[in-house]
C-alpha cells in the first residue's frame, strides 16, 4: 500500500484528467419543451430546459416568462446579443407546438407533448439538427432535420408521422429552427466558452462542461487539502 502522498496522488489524478480536454471535439445544444394542456395544480403547462452538450445551463417557465439560469454559462448567455431573439424564438417554437393537434382517435383526456430539438456542430464544424417527439413522457417519433426523414421508435408515433410528414410547413418550420436557428446559437454559445477560457487564466483547451468546472476548482483544491491531513498517519499529524 502506498502513503498518504500515494493516495492523494490517485485521488487528484482523476481531477487532472477531467480538466485536460480535446481540441476539435463535437458539441450540441438542446432544448427539451414539455407542453401539457391540463397541468396539475402547481405544475407548469409549458416548459422548456436548454442544455449544451448535456449540461444543463437553463429552465424556462415558457408559460409565464420565468427564466432561471443553472450554471455560469447561462449567466455568460444572457449577455449575448442574439439572446432577446433567442427567447422569442423559443416562444414561437412553444406556439407553434401548441397549434400542433394532439388529439389522438380514442384518447378523451389531453396528452402531454415533449419535444427535443437538437442541433450538433460536428468537427469540421457541420451542423445538423433532429428532434424527438413523445407523448406522456414516451420518446416515439424522431425526425432528421437534414434529410427530412420521419422514424417511428414507438407505434404510439405512427399517428403522429402520418399527421405530420405529408405537412409542408411543419417540416420546413422543424428544419429551419433546428438547422437554422439552434446552429448560429451554438456557434454563439461556444464565442461565451472562448471568453470564459481567456478569463480561466491557463489557457488550456477543454470541453464546454469543463470549463464550468473551473469555476469549482478552488473549493475542490481546499477538499484535496483537507483529505490529505485526514490521511496522514497518527505520527504525523503530531509532528
Amino acid at each position: 500500500m502506498g502513503g498518504p502522498e500515494t493516495r492523494l496522488g490517485f485521488l487528484v489524478l482523476p481531477l487532472i484528467v477531467c480538466f485536460s480536454g480535446t481540441p476539435g471535439d463535437a458539441h450540441s445544444l438542446s432544448y427539451n419543451f414539455t407542453i401539457d394542456p391540463q397541468p396539475r395544480p402547481g405544475q407548469l403547462w409549458c416548459n422548456v430546459e436548454g442544455d449544451v452538450d448535456r449540461e444543463v445551463f437553463l429552465s424556462y417557465d415558457c408559460g409565464h416568462g420565468k427564466i432561471i439560469f443553472t450554471s455560469p454559462l447561462g449567466e455568460e448567455v444572457k449577455t449575448m446579443k442574439s439572446w432577446e431573439t433567442q427567447i422569442e424564438t423559443l416562444r414561437d417554437i412553444r406556439d407553434h407546438l401548441c397549434d400542433f393537434t394532439l388529439e389522438k382517435p380514442t384518447v378523451t383526456d389531453p396528452l402531454t407533448l415533449q419535444a427535443l430539438m437538437t442541433c450538433h456542430c460536428e468537427d469540421d464544424r457541420n451542423i445538423s439538427g433532429s428532434w424527438q417527439f413523445g407523448l406522456n413522457g414516451l420518446m416515439s417519433l424522431h425526425f432528421d432535420s437534414e434529410n427530412g426523414h420521419w422514424r417511428v421508435d414507438h407505434p404510439g408515433g405512427r399517428w403522429m408521422k402520418e399527421k405530420w410528414e405529408n405537412d409542408r410547413a411543419v417540416t420546413d418550420f422543424l428544419k429551419k429552427v433546428s438547422m437554422g436557428d439552434c446552429g448560429s446559437w451554438l456557434q454563439d454559445f461556444m464565442g461565451c466558452w472562448e471568453k470564459m477560457l481567456k478569463t480561466s487564466g491557463d489557457g488550456a483547451s477543454r470541453k464546454p462542461q469543463q470549463v464550468l468546472l473551473l469555476a469549482s476548482w478552488n473549493s475542490l483544491s481546499l477538499a484535496a487539502i483537507v483529505l490529505h491531513l485526514f490521511t496522514l498517519e497518527p505520527g504525523d499529524q503530531s509532528e
